[in-house]
């Protein structure tokens, strides 16, 4: 049966009665209602019980009836199933006890049968209440599984999320911490909630007071909270990051949610790195000094041996033509030629030997080595090469010397290889304790991916050199084509060994 009002969303109720003339009353009592209304006549409790595993209903009415299951017997169904069905029982008039047994057995509601006109407030009330409990356990259920999403994924985090608020007088608490507080610090959280102390006192005086700092300032600017220090602790240490975005508040009140990790392997593998990286500048300042040594060496051998044969050779030259009968034009003509080869012998001894190891830069310094190498360049492939030196006695440290002049020669070479330059500029200053050696062509240019090929031994060997005078080298195409080449060293080398801080910054 259909009670005919307009809906918009149709009741379905149940109603435990003997016959289906009960329903018509019911109909009604429930036309004013602004739902259309749907009923269901169950006579026994098996008729009940089946019904109710049918389709879901949003709430049973209990008519009084001689052979059908009692109000009490009908709510014991309806637990049974474990729903959330409220119940309406009708009770004969002025039966004072059916309306208290009623009541008792837990129903919602007990309408007196001679007053109707009350069931469509009372059928109203009971279905929006269920549907806001409804609604509750539902809303109840999701919050229950985001938490235990929520649970899961902080358990299984590497480190500790935390949410710290910082009151308007300045004092620390924690509002929740996550189970990595244990792993991490080795307390428990609820140490950690009831004290924010906790956490400054696992870090030493100076670590502790750097947090402090760094929190104050994160909160005075609104800027990331992004700290690293290290436990206290004899044996390993952990090195602990703190991240997080602040909130502030109209009242002064400020709140950080972010995660504390375990940042130890990390700084281990940063340590362990830093190391491997020295011992490789160490060995590369080793080897050029050994390559120095050998060149030193051959240099010697070439200006002293094979110099002194040279000469030798052309002074018999010089004396066999000397001999020659005066007839002899072929013969003298052919001694003249190979006067001639022994120059030029000579004179790519002599330039061997500046190269390998300049004698020029001991006794006149770095500018006069520089243009000396510029002269050999220009004549040696034809490229004109100036040398602008902007103040006198600019003189550093031999190995600072020897360095920047083997930098400048193998620009110069990489110059003849692959620039197919015209003009080359050298420029050497000082500027602010540094010594500024720019060298710049009018090639072809330099790309990216020049720069980044894995066999650029020259640039590498450049940027190794300048890395291990502690200065900065760069390279680029510059304005008008051609190639920019800037590299600053200290004019004396620091007599102090650089910071952790400044080791970590030039790590990469």
């Amino acid at each position: 049966m259909t009670a005919t009002p307009s809906s918009r969303q149709p009741l379905n109720l149940l109603v435990v009665a003997n016959d289906d003339a009960a329903l018509a009353p019911l109909a009604l009592a429930l036309e004013a209602s602004d739902k259309l209304c749907h009923f269901h006549r169950a006579a026994s409790a098996d008729s009940l019980r089946a019904s109710m595993c049918d389709q879901a209903w949003d709430l049973v009415l209990h008519l009084p009836s001689d052979g059908g299951p009692g109000i009490v017997d009908t709510l014991r169904l309806i637990d049974e199933q474990g729903a959330d069905l409220p119940t309406i029982a009708v009770a004969p008039a002025d039966d004072k006890d059916a309306m208290t047994e009623a009541m008792l057995a837990g129903a919602r509601d007990v309408i007196d049968a001679d007053r109707l006109d009350r069931l469509r407030l009372a059928v109203e009330r009971e279905v929006r209440e269920a549907r806001h409990r409804a609604d509750h356990r539902a809303a109840l259920e999701m919050l229950n599984e985001s938490q235990a999403r929520f649970d899961a994924l902080a358990s299984n985090l590497p480190g500790m999320l935390f949410h710290l608020r910082r009151d308007e007088v300045g004092e620390y608490r924690f509002l929740f911490v996550s189970e990595g507080c244990q792993k991490l610090f080795g307390f428990k959280q609820q140490h950690l909630l009831a004290s924010a102390d906790k956490l400054f006192d696992a870090f030493d005086g100076e670590r502790r007071k750097g947090l402090e700092t760094a929190l104050r300032d994160s909160a005075m600017h609104g800027t990331l909270l992004n700290w690293e220090g290290h436990t206290r602790g004899r044996t390993r240490q952990k090195w602990i990051n703190l991240r997080s975005t602040p909130y502030r508040f109209d009242n002064g009140v400020v709140e950080w949610r972010g995660m504390a990790t375990n940042i130890t392997e990390s700084k281990e593998n940063e340590a362990e790195l830093r190391g491997s990286r020295q011992q490789l500048a160490e060995l590369s300042s080793h080897l050029e000094a050994a390559k120095e040594e050998e060149r030193e060496r051959i240099s010697r051998d070439i200006h002293d041996e094979l110099g002194s044969i040279l000469v030798f050779l052309k002074i018999e030259a010089a004396q066999l033509a000397g001999k020659l009968p005066a007839d002899a034009a072929k013969l003298r003509e052919k001694a003249h030629s190979i006067e001639t080869l022994l120059d030029q012998a000579m004179s790519t001894a002599s330039r061997v030997a500046r190269e390998l190891r300049p004698g020029i830069l001991k006794e006149f310094g770095l500018p006069a080595a520089i243009e000396c190498q510029a002269e050999d360049f220009s004549q040696r492939f034809g490229i004109t090469c100036r040398v602008q030196c902007d103040e006198d006695g600019i003189e550093p440290e031999p190995d600072t010397s020897l360095a920047l002049f083997r930098i400048a020669q193998e620009a110069l070479t990489n110059v003849a290889k692959h620039a197919h330059a015209s003009l080359v500029v050298m420029r050497l200053s000082r500027e602010s304790g540094n010594i500024l050696l720019e060298i710049r062509d009018n090639g072809r240019g330099i790309s990216r991916h020049d720069m980044q090929k894995p066999r650029s031994f020259g640039l590498r060997g450049i940027r190794e050199r300048v890395s291990s005078l502690g200065g900065d080298f760069e390279i680029s195409a510059a304005e008008h084509g051609g190639t920019h080449l800037v590299l600053r060293v200290p004019e004396s080398r620091p007599s102090e060994p650089p910071t952790e801080e400044e080791l970590q910054r030039k790590l990469f």
